[in-house]
């Protein structure tokens, strides 16, 4: 795991404030899109399927700014569309990093050499470069040949000019367990910081519906590819979490733990899924009907989902919830997780599972190859 001590502690201490508070329901990360437009049209994407109207209208710092102080969670991520088009994006980063946020600015990377004197390096600031594997596949999944080498190239010129860098892969069900496996060593090579991994979720607005993961396929997928994995690859998110991709421990949704804030308002119940929006942050958790989502609950809509906006707070929960939560986490972390059986032998016990206590069983450091 990569992730800084700074924003592990700033994690801790507002899971420690909440907890003191008695709330269950709290945030981690916000999701804030300050607009949808792109300069790029992904088959997988539904952000820019929206009318033309709304691709041309963005929020202003000030709504940003807002945001980020209502939800009050220590970690911002700006997604998109593509932030860097936001014509004030340097006024909304400087003043996300002035509030000691720790700050992902999810790019294609298609103009971020160009802008990089736009920022200023800083440990509460990171590019998050979407990289989605290869140059073929990356190519391909963005429809437009020539994006990796942009992208590859953007991620040196941040790394020479001091900037720390993640990426963010997003697979698909095409995606080839060794092509992944060798690209995850040349991403390391380029001196990142970490690594971020995500299944496909199915967009219901997204021209390609082919190819997202269904939960089982997930499962496979990330196995073959985790399994053994070499020490010099990075991850920007828990132990736990990729675990929980392998099918080797189990968490419940926490959508909560992620809110959207966007053009619309608060998105409803999930930066996934679009049901609605609330006026205030307070509205947003106090009115969502958050039992009728995850895959508790039955909804179909979730069935699949494995993504890290809703399962990666449930991760961190699961570990710091407990002592036991977190010796399983350490040694994860020290050890690395163990081997998985052959794909078709049977597990030989139930995977670890997140109790309504927040406690997870353990039967995890006990499999072996």
């Amino acid at each position: 795991m990569s992730v800084p001590v700074g924003q592990m502690i700033s994690v801790l201490r507002h899971l420690a404030v909440q907890r003191l508070r008695g709330n269950q329901r709290y945030p981690l990360v916000l999701m804030l899109e300050p607009l949808f437009r792109c300069n790029l049209a992904c088959g997988g994407c539904g952000k820019i399927q929206h009318p033309t109207e709304v691709l041309r209208s963005h929020l202003t710092p000030e709504q940003c700014f807002r945001a980020v102080d209502e939800c009050g969670a220590p970690i911002v991520s700006i997604p998109g569309g593509e932030p860097l088009l936001h014509p004030q994006i340097e006024q909304i980063v400087a003043g996300i990093v002035a509030r000691r946020k720790y700050l992902y600015l999810c790019t294609n990377a298609l103009k971020l050499e160009e802008m990089l004197s736009y920022f200023t390096p800083s440990p509460y600031l990171a590019f998050s470069v979407h990289l989605d594997g290869p140059r073929e596949e990356h190519d391909h999944a963005v429809c437009r040949a020539g994006v990796f080498d942009t992208a590859v190239s953007a991620i040196r010129a941040a790394r020479k000019a001091g900037f720390r860098v993640t990426t963010n892969s997003t697979l698909f069900s095409d995606a080839d367990p060794e092509r992944y496996r060798r690209f995850f060593d040349e991403v390391m090579g380029l001196g990142v910081e970490g690594m971020m991994i995500s299944p496909g979720y199915s967009y219901s607005k997204a021209p390609d519906q082919e190819h997202f993961l269904r939960r089982e396929r997930s499962q496979s997928l990330f196995r073959r590819i985790l399994d053994r994995a070499p020490a010099r690859w990075k991850f920007n998110q828990s132990p736990v979490f990729l675990e929980f991709l392998k099918g080797a421990w189990s968490l419940e949704c926490r959508p909560w733990g992620t809110p959207t804030y966007n053009l619309f308002g608060w998105q409803r119940p999930c930066y996934l899924l679009d049901e609605g929006y609330a006026a205030s942050f307070a509205e947003l958790m106090e009115q969502t009907d958050w039992d009728a989502y995850g895959r508790a609950s039955g909804n179909p809509k979730c069935q699949d989902c494995m993504v890290h906006c809703g399962y990666e707070p449930a991760a961190v929960e699961a570990t710091f919830a407990s002592v036991g939560g977190l010796l399983a986490t350490a040694r994860l972390m020290l050890l690395g997780p163990p081997a998985s059986r052959p794909e078709a032998s049977p597990p030989p016990s139930p995977a670890p599972q997140l109790a309504a206590n927040g406690l997870p069983s353990l039967p995890i450091l006990d499999r072996v190859a």
